[in-house]
């Protein structure tokens, strides 16, 4: 058994000699030169514990007492290390862990199975999708947002839909961040392809309250897709070919100093699924129906000097759908695109000082236009964003502290519609909107006790557009108890406004929804939330956490004209309705780490409702995606270094929706009756999916597999929506409703081939 650990300690100079406490920082990496996330490191000194733990970059600090010490550095599938020195400065450490490698009957079996999901303070999730490759998914890709809604606190959205809701939110109240640039477009059509390539994402962090002042502007989480910032040593190629896409990332070195990152997908539904559709259909609407995607990310890295890091992050997607009907002589095309670019530059500049600063650009755009006879009807929208962000990362009197300014100028076109025939024109668009908002933010992690430290923040907001300007203070404060290596609990508080605003109009995955920013009275929404919970490690591979959620909300908007108004001029002021709403829960999860199995079983219990004046007379009713059950059940099986085999189990509540109760007539035409908004539920989804990887190389820098999944292996008909089928008999005196449950997915299998060199 091989044991390599290389730990170098550097005194930083310090002016207080007779201080009682010093700071200890540094990075883990592993022996591929790669950040490790959610590293739990024990110092132990004469009289008292602290713990600590790696965050997205790999970075730790303690506020330690001076004398000799103890650190124990634990990882998952890594050897641990136990260093001992005598503490009397400030000190910078570097580590680096090897794998644990086992050395059965001559062959050599790598466990790298590196604790795919990880437990961060404060209820806090890290990935690496590296590793989540044996989950099931439809495609045999890695689709993060899919797997966030197995976790705690995140609710199944179900079939055709590419959005996810945490803790009884809206949609549009998650942010997506792509190396700090926000995303505003986050699906491909009805959520069936995740919206980014896997191969060029080294890991996520996923915060289901925000609770980091660094990041605001939405009311529920943010989840941080990280690119790989590790300089490229050598030439290299990964991808996936699939039956309906295909993926490719490619890594260049340009010279010691400097290398690139670039990936590209496409699907090509249309040229191999539709000839074989068209082939065995006699549906012309099946026929006359075409969708495809494209999209590639781009990094580029230089270390221009020993302390300063270049990167350049680039992002593009663009989607296409085309429906012709020549029995109607309709005509649909719908389109929508991403795009995003972002430099920045990372600075050393001590041991305990650290800049960044970004400037990016982001847009996101769909437009729909539907052709019908003689008239022609197009809905178009975008938001572009222009902003900077500056954060520094120092040290004041032993206390860790972040901090740092952010602008962004906010540029939207909520709708523009235009409608005409061959004598009329008729155009219905609402005003562009221009904003401004800045921000500056700090966050400190003072130690109060020996067992008791916090993360404190506040994030200081001003907003205008037009005449209307708002200036917003939002603390944020997550206690963190550790009593023992075994146990910590939490306690947090967040106060979280948004100004600009997803508009969803449609239930399910098509992208005709549009963004708003607060103006023309049109106030911004806020909430304040409060969480507790724990996290036990129960043994070296297994631990749980149980937490419990409370969130109000106010401002809240629906727009109740579907994919748009436009048969009078109206501003979207008066076409919005504004109420509140609040959710609560408690959240539970079992995990298993490391070994031949691993996995994890989630359950989340929880309540969401809206209250609006101008909908259910007024009176509180249940929100769209409250599910009061949500269980998930996944499993990971190592059979040996040529099978692995994956498993999901999803069961969930149906979501609300609105049915009419009665019926009756007047002039003899049926009316529909209804007792409430969202009086209904939806069957309780239910979901098998299954996936087996063979891998015919697998070492550390090639790989070559076959992934087979079964999407819904069980073939449990899941509807997406219900209508209504109604007839009425000659003599127009009875009414039969019959319900009519529509359906998306059934059993859906997929070959996938995965390789890299």
């Amino acid at each position: 058994m091989s044991k390599i650990i290389t730990v170098l300690c550097f005194l930083c100079i310090s002016g207080v000699f007779a201080q009682s406490k010093a700071i200890i920082s540094g990075n883990v990496k592993c022996s591929e030169n790669e950040n490790l996330v959610g590293v739990n490191i024990l110092f132990t000194s004469k009289d008292s514990q602290n713990v600590s733990s790696t965050d997205g970059s790999g970075n730790f600090v303690g506020n330690i007492p001076l004398g000799q010490i103890k650190i124990k550095v634990n990882q998952s599938g890594y050897l641990s290390k136990d260093l001992e020195f005598d503490l009397k400065k400030d000190t910078l450490l570097s580590i680096i862990l090897e794998k644990d490698i086992a050395i059965l009957k001559e062959v050599v079996i790598t466990n790298d199975k590196k604790n795919p999901v990880k437990n961060l303070s404060g209820g806090k999730l890290s990935f690496n999708v590296k590793e989540l490759s044996a989950v099931p998914s439809i495609l045999g890709t890695t689709d993060i947002l899919k797997i966030l809604q197995l976790t705690p606190g995140v609710q199944n959205s179900g079939d055709a839909n590419g959005y996810f809701y945490v803790r009884g939110g809206d949609p549009g109240h998650n942010a997506i961040l792509y190396n700090n640039t926000p995303i505003y477009g986050m699906s491909h059509l009805l959520g069936i392809f995740p919206f980014y390539n896997a191969d060029h994402i080294k890991d996520v962090e996923f915060d289901k309250s925000s609770s980091n002042a660094k990041y605001g502007g939405r009311l529920s989480s943010t989840t941080l897709l990280n690119s790989n910032k590790k300089l490229p040593s050598e030439f290299g190629i990964q991808g996936n070919v699939g039956i309906l896409a295909s993926q490719l990332t490619v890594s260049v070195p340009l010279s010691s100093k400097t290398g690139f990152y670039i990936s590209g997908r496409k699907t090509y539904i249309d040229e191999i699924v539709g000839p074989i559709m068209k082939s065995g259909s006699k549906n012309n609407d099946v026929q006359n129906m075409k969708y495809g995607f494209s999209d590639g990310n781009f990094t580029f890295l230089s270390q221009i000097s020993k302390n300063n890091l270049f990167v350049v992050d680039a992002f593009a997607s663009g989607d296409e759908l085309k429906v012709k009907d020549e029995n109607l002589a309709l005509r649909t095309s719908l389109k929508w695109s991403n795009f995003t670019v972002s430099p920045s530059l990372i600075t050393t500049l001590s041991p305990k000082v650290s800049m960044s600063n970004a400037i990016y650009f982001s847009q996101y755009s769909n437009d729909l236009s539907m052709e019908q006879a003689t008239i022609q009807f197009n809905v178009s929208s975008f938001v572009k964003d222009f902003g900077f962000t500056n954060s520094v990362r120092y040290s004041f009197k032993n206390i860790p502290f972040e901090s740092g300014f952010q602008y962004a100028y906010h540029n939207l076109q909520p709708q523009k519609v235009n409608v005409e025939n061959f004598t009329t024109l008729n155009n219905n668009s609402q005003d562009i909107i221009n904003a401004n908002e800045a921000a500056v933010f700090t966050t400190a992690k003072p130690r109060i006790f020996e067992n008791l430290t916090a993360d404190l923040g506040l994030r200081i907001n001003y907003y205008t557009s037009d005449t209307d300007s708002y200036l917003h203070f939002q603390p944020r404060v997550v206690l963190n108890y550790v009593p023992s290596e075994k146990y910590s609990f939490y306690a947090s508080y967040n106060k979280q406004y948004q100004y600009l605003s997803l508009i969803t109009t449609s239930s399910v995955g098509i992208p005709t929804d549009f963004w708003i920013a607060s103006s023309d009275g049109i106030k911004p929404q806020s909430s304040n939330e409060f969480s507790i919970g724990s996290n036990q490690n129960i043994t070296r591979n297994w631990s749980s956490s149980l937490g419990g959620f409370y969130r109000s909300m106010k401002n809240l908007l629906e727009y109740p004209y579907g994919i748009t108004q436009f048969n009078e001029i109206t501003t979207f002021k008066n076409d919005m309705y504004v109420g509140k709403g609040k959710a609560y829960g408690l959240e539970m999860m079992l995990k298993k780490s490391n070994g031949k199995f691993s996995g994890w079983l989630s359950y989340t219990l929880s309540w969401s409702d809206r209250n609006f004046d101008e909908l259910n007379n007024g009176n509180t009713y249940f929100a769209k995606y409250d599910r009061r059950h949500n269980l998930s059940l996944v499993g990971m099986y190592d059979l040996n270094s040529k099978w692995n085999f994956g498993v999901t189990q999803l069961f969930s509540s149906g979501n609300r929706f609105t049915m009419p109760t009665s019926w009756y007539f007047i002039n003899n035409n049926p009316v529909k009756e209804y007792s409430g908004y969202n009086n209904a539920q939806m069957p309780n989804y239910i979901r098998t999916d299954i996936a087996a990887n063979y891998y015919f190389i697998r070492t550390a820098k090639k790989e070559s597999a076959l992934n087979f999944s079964i999407y819904n292996t069980f073939n449990i008909a899941n509807p997406i929506y219900v209508v209504l089928d109604v007839e009425v008999n000659e003599n127009k005196d009875k009414v039969v409703v019959t319900q009519k449950e529509k359906v998306l997915y059934r059993i859906l299998p997929s070959v996938s081939w995965r390789f890299k060199f």
